[in-house]
């Protein structure tokens, strides 16, 4: 074999092995081991409301483990976020994150910090949920409605705490949002996800908290905490009764949650196919369906070729928002 020959096949070789590697992924090699999926938040936050009993259906689906592994590094869920990004594209590590994942590396540039990812880097696989934010606050709180909250917020400005899952995370980006509308300014309290702030607003830590539906259901319906406003375009079934923000005249304030799983951009497309087919099926699981609507968050299922232009569609809104708030703690 001459130089040009030797040249011409080591070309090829790559291609070869791909062509093979994507054979044998089509011929269903995929999985043959466990699989896990990064929630980059602590448990009870809306994303791991959504992993979990997606991840029980996707086992039964597959028919390999799916391990849920809350990589709650704070940050907004940045940490957890980049290290689905940086992972493998095999398969094997899926990433069930939310609507602050384009937000977040902008946040990066706005404070001319390292960017920990790119949006590029992921490929989106399903959405599962798509709720509204919520406003609430403890149930001995004095507000009893959005003007009372926004009249005491006028008089002690920067004195009433609320909390969030990280600084520009969708929580932050919530609030802050309606704080820039209303004329307000509030003290905020990152926490390590959604969960813990949560917490800290049933333990008084916190005076309110913008959050996801499923999140808040049980603990209003217990009386522990209340409801002001939704940040939705419309109400929703699971509070019929509470208004929106743009019915009490604050316009620009809309804002969603949404929950959905991510693998990386290079993924191969034979997995990308399998991945997609046993979603559409896990969603459709009467488990899953029934956690979700006792929770107060239907499933809100999107294949990936609609999902990837609901997130860019999102995410420019999201980073038209942060840009507007600009620089705040």
């Amino acid at each position: 074999m001459n130089r040009r020959e030797l040249l011409r096949a080591a070309a090829a070789l790559p291609l070869a092995q791909t062509a093979l590697a994507n054979s044998a992924f089509a011929q269903g090699a995929y999985p043959n081991r466990n699989i896990t999926m990064i929630v980059p938040f602590p448990a009870g936050g809306q994303a791991d409301l959504a992993a979990r009993p997606v991840a029980l259906a996707l086992e039964r689906i597959l028919g390999k483990p799916v391990i849920v592994d809350n990589r709650a590094g704070g940050a907004g869920g940045s940490i957890g976020n980049a290290q689905a990004a940086r992972a493998e594209p095999d398969g094997y590590t899926l990433l069930m994150t939310l609507s602050s994942l384009a937000v977040l590396p902008e946040a990066d540039r706005l404070f001319d910090r390292p960017v920990a990812y790119e949006v590029s880097q992921f490929a989106p696989i399903a959405r599962v949920l798509a709720d509204p934010t919520l406003l609430a606050v403890p149930a001995s709180a004095p507000w009893k409605s959005l003007q009372e909250f926004v009249d005491d917020a006028k008089k002690r400005p920067g004195q009433i705490p609320y909390g969030s899952s990280g600084p520009y995370g969708t929580l932050h980006v919530a609030m802050e949002m309606f704080a820039a509308s209303a004329g307000i300014k509030l003290l905020h309290v990152p926490f390590r996800g959604a969960g813990p702030a949560l917490t800290a607003l049933l333990s008084g830590t916190v005076q309110a908290l913008a959050s996801a539906p499923g999140t808040l259901k049980q603990q209003v319906e217990d009386g522990k905490m209340r409801v002001l406003a939704n940040w939705g375009a419309e109400r929703i079934a699971s509070f019929p009764d509470l208004p929106t923000f743009k019915e009490l005249g604050y316009k620009d304030v809309e804002f969603y949650i949404w929950a959905g799983l991510f693998a990386q951009s290079t993924l191969p497309v034979p997995i990308m196919d399998r991945l997609r087919a046993a979603m559409a099926d896990a969603v459709k699981a009467p488990e899953v369906i029934k956690t979700f609507e006792t929770a107060g968050s239907p499933v809100a299922y999107m294949d990936a070729p609609a999902f990837s232009k609901f997130v860019a569609d999102d995410s420019a809104r999201l980073i038209a928002a942060v840009k507007k708030i600009g620089k705040v703690e």
